[in-house]
């Protein structure tokens, strides 16, 4: 499986194709494919909440807000928390479940990726970093939450390109913006 993972990982992801596959375990050590969710919409977000942009996201309830939302409309959610475990920022299980809580996050899945595969298997470059799959398990938004690349704006003021894709597809219309440059931190990959 590992095999797989690392030779998935040296494609970037396309706008337009299938979301690669891939295999993770949760905070509460289940596996998770993402083929589990096919026939459903389905939101990654690349996570750390040491990163001021996350941070931000989170400490103005903007992100829980979208994930209340789209978990209302039956769009799963997935967290990636790609922080190598000898780094600060990592979060053990238990740490991420108390986190988890003390957020009020609504998310489907947190995924334990401190291996760094999932991350380098999307190309996910900073905290957040925002990825949309069609339910036909085809990427159609890769990019940034908004459009106000700083820590300290008012995200419930700014424009939302994960809600924006997600109204696209449960409209029907083609996404109207479809790829952004991600902002925030970098990813705290092991190498």
């Amino acid at each position: 499986m590992a095999q797989t993972a690392l030779t998935a990982s040296a494609f970037a992801v396309e706008i337009g194709k299938a979301a690669p596959a891939f295999t993770a375990t949760d905070i509460n050590g289940k596996t998770v494919h993402l083929s589990d969710y096919s026939g459903k919409i389905v939101i990654i977000e690349s996570y750390n909440s040491d990163c001021p942009f996350c941070h931000n996201q989170y400490a103005t309830g903007a992100m829980q807000d979208l994930q209340k939302d789209m978990a209302a409309k039956g769009v799963v959610w997935l967290l990636v928390n790609s922080v190598n475990p000898h780094n600060s920022s990592h979060r053990t299980a238990d740490q991420a479940k108390q986190e988890m809580a003390d957020e009020k996050m609504d998310v489907t899945a947190w995924l334990d990726d401190s291996s760094g595969d999932l991350g380098h298997q999307y190309g996910m470059l900073t905290t957040p970093h925002m990825f949309v799959i069609d339910k036909n398990g085809t990427l159609v938004y890769d990019g940034a939450i908004d459009n106000q690349p700083d820590p300290v704006h008012d995200p419930k003021t700014a424009r939302n390109y994960v809600r924006e894709a997600v109204d696209d597809l449960m409209d029907g219309k083609p996404i109207a913006v479809s790829q952004t440059k991600p902002y925030g931190c970098g990813v705290k990959y092991a190498n």
